[in-house]
This record gives C-alpha cells, sequence and structure tokens, in this order.
C-alpha cells in the first residue's frame, strides 16, 4: 500500500488558528516536508510534534520530489507545509502535487489560514470574482505587461508584496491602476501589530510609506468597471430604420442594412426598436 500526502494549512501568524486535525496529521505522519526547518521546528515544539522534518524548497523542490515520491510509495506517509499558510499559494509544491498525481498517489487536503483569503474577507471589496496574483515580477519590463494586463480586468485582484519594495510596488500599481481604485493594505495580519489601511489606492500609497515595513503584506485591490460585452448603439438608429424604410425597403431589409452601415448586430438592432424576439424575415 503506498502512502498519502498531506498538505497542511499552518497559521500565518497567531498559533492558535492551527486547527486540531492539522496538529493530530503532524503527529501521525511519517515526515513533515517543510521550506524552513528551523521555522517549522518552532511549530512543532510548540504543539509537541516529534515528526520528523525534512527541508523542500524551491531550490531543491527537483531533487526532493523524487525523495518523497519514493518514500510514498513505499508506504510512508508525509505532510507538506510551507513557512506559514496554505502550501503552493507562492509557496514550492507543485512538482510534488503533480508528481503524485501522475504517480496514482493519494493527495489530501487540510484546509486552513491562507492570508490572500483572510484579506479578501475584511477588505470590503466584491468577493464573487477575484484573482489572486501573488508576487508582481521584479523584472520592470515584465512587472509593466502584468499591470497592463490586470488594470483591465474587472475582477478584485489580491498581491502580495515584500516590505523592501512596498512603495515601489504601489507605485507602479498606482501609475497603471489610476488613484481612484478603492484599495485594502494590511500587514502582520493575524499578530500583534496587525496594521491595515482601507481607502483609495493614491491615499494609500501615501500612508503606506510610514508604515512599518516589517512582515509581508497583502494587497487587495478594486476591479476595473466592467465593460459592455456590446458596442454602444446610437440613439437615432430607430430614426436611420425608418428612413431606410422610407425609401422602400422592407423592415427586414432595412434592418440587415442598418446593421452593416452602423456596425450594429442585426439581432441586437431588432431587439432594441421592437423588443425582445427574433427579426422577421417577412416583407413588411
Amino acid at each position: 500500500m503506498s502512502g498519502t500526502l498531506y498538505v497542511i494549512a499552518t497559521p500565518i501568524g497567531n498559533l492558535e488558528d492551527m486547527s486540531p486535525r492539522a496538529i493530530r496529521l503532524l503527529k501521525e505522519v511519517d515526515l513533515i516536508a517543510c521550506e524552513d526547518t528551523r521555522h517549522t521546528s518552532k511549530l512543532s515544539r510548540h504543539f509537541q510534534i516529534e515528526t520528523p522534518l525534512i527541508s523542500y524548497h524551491e531550490h531543491n523542490e527537483e531533487q526532493r520530489t523524487e525523495e518523497l515520491i519514493a518514500q510514498l510509495l513505499r508506504g510512508k506517509h508525509i505532510a507538506l507545509v510551507s513557512d506559514a499558510g496554505t502550501p503552493l499559494i507562492s509557496d514550492p509544491g507543485y512538482r510534488l502535487i503533480r508528481a503524485c498525481r501522475e504517480a496514482g498517489l493519494t493527495v489530501v487536503p487540510v484546509p486552513g489560514p491562507s492570508a490572500a483569503i483572510a484579506a479578501l474577507s475584511v477588505s470590503g471589496l466584491p468577493s464573487d470574482r477575484f484573482l489572486f496574483v501573488g508576487f508582481l515580477s521584479r523584472k520592470e519590463s515584465t512587472r509593466k505587461k502584468e499591470l497592463q494586463w490586470l488594470a483591465k480586468l474587472p475582477v478584485t485582484l489580491i498581491l502580495f508584496i515584500s516590505p523592501h519594495r512596498l512603495p515601489q510596488t504601489l507605485s507602479d500599481i498606482r501609475d497603471h491602476l489610476g488613484s481612484e481604485r478603492h484599495v485594502f493594505l494590511i500587514r502582520e495580519m493575524t499578530k500583534v501589530y496587525e496594521t491595515a489601511v482601507w481607502g483609495k489606492l493614491g491615499d494609500v500609497a501615501q500612508k503606506a510609506v510610514e508604515m512599518e515595513r516589517r512582515g509581508e503584506f497583502t494587497l487587495v485591490i478594486e476591479g476595473a468597471p466592467a465593460q459592455s460585452e456590446e458596442p454602444p448603439i446610437e440613439i437615432d438608429a430607430a430614426a436611420y430604420v425608418q428612413g431606410l424604410q422610407a425609401q422602400g425597403l422592407s423592415r427586414s431589409e432595412a434592418l440587415k442594412q442598418a446593421s452593416r452601415e452602423l456596425g450594429i448586430g442585426k439581432r441586437r438592432l431588432y431587439r432594441l426598436l421592437y423588443g425582445p424576439g427574433r427579426p422577421e424575415s417577412d416583407e413588411d
């Protein structure tokens, strides 16, 4: 029998957010794969977890994936954790999960804290549609292209920002998205010195300069205004169609010609002029 990989969320700051199920599984598995063994050892000591730790980070991900898959195939049960929050959310782990799927191994999520979802839930911004962006590119040209694309999306955006890059990142976002969008910026979430700012992007960018730059920041941004799926129709379209009919064209012919000359779909033009239904083809 092969083993199971448990993808376990851990607290993003407050240890009281650790779930009883997560604690139990971390004690029961044979091995815990973590980003930084020094960091996870503090969590283990607090909850009296004695399971051995093994490092799994971006620099050894390929090698460790092979090792962990081999152990799972031998029947070992393994937990994957990140330094904080839900694994794989801007953290290593994709290679391992993909390899497990390809090998037919069982992967079980153990849900819990997530900085992105926690920030969204208290942002005061629409949460029915959102895009988790993670960290923007450090390369200026790539970051510019990312922001040009993000500026057009009519969905709430969620970003992570490193403290030392906060002023520059907010400045870049303001340059491409404008100063009027509402945003929510929070740092040290769930910790003693949790700090949050809400308001328009231009104002928040100024206030952020005074914020202590410790811990990662999470930024939630209002999406772009939704654009109409169809082009606007001119108000005199009805008169245009009537004029064509006055020249002897049938209604169907007038609609077809107006559609072509005004650049408006015939069905849409019909609905706007005559209400719901399908364009009629009779000569009336």
